[in-house]
């Protein structure tokens, strides 16, 4: 067998220096900041079905409702909503809040007499 030496390392102490109130400010800031950017509303896709539905059945959405939607929709979400129900005067809407999709739409009247599964959360819009 070959010779083998075995050398003592040293044992170093790393001594940390202490954290100040700003680096803890910064740190939370850069939290916060990056939390606000995930949780900014996102515009709302439509989905290819979903546009052949609003257009199948004239249902006209503003750009205001639109608006109004997405933003409801984004607050959904960061409360933990993955699918919702868009109930407005002229329109009920199946949303991912996930995607920030919309999956499909109906007139409010078709809407009435409908049963609505897979959702777990639900927007009413007046």
């Amino acid at each position: 067998m070959g010779n083998i030496s075995i050398n003592r390392v040293p044992l170093q102490t790393t001594i940390r220096q202490p954290i100040t109130s700003s680096q803890v400010a910064s740190q939370k800031q850069s939290f916060l900041q990056h939390l606000h950017e995930a949780s900014v509303s996102t515009e709302l896709k439509i989905s290819k079905h979903a546009n052949q539905r609003l257009q199948e059945r004239n249902i006209y959405i503003s750009e205001a409702e639109w608006k109004i939607v997405s933003d409801k929709v984004s607050e959904a979400r960061s409360k933990g909503v993955n699918d919702s129900l868009v109930l407005m005067d002229q329109a009920a809407l199946i949303v991912s809040a996930k995607n920030a999709t919309v999956i499909t739409a109906m007139n409010r009247t078709e809407a009435k007499d409908q049963l609505f599964t897979n959702i777990d959360g639900t927007i009413v819009l007046n």
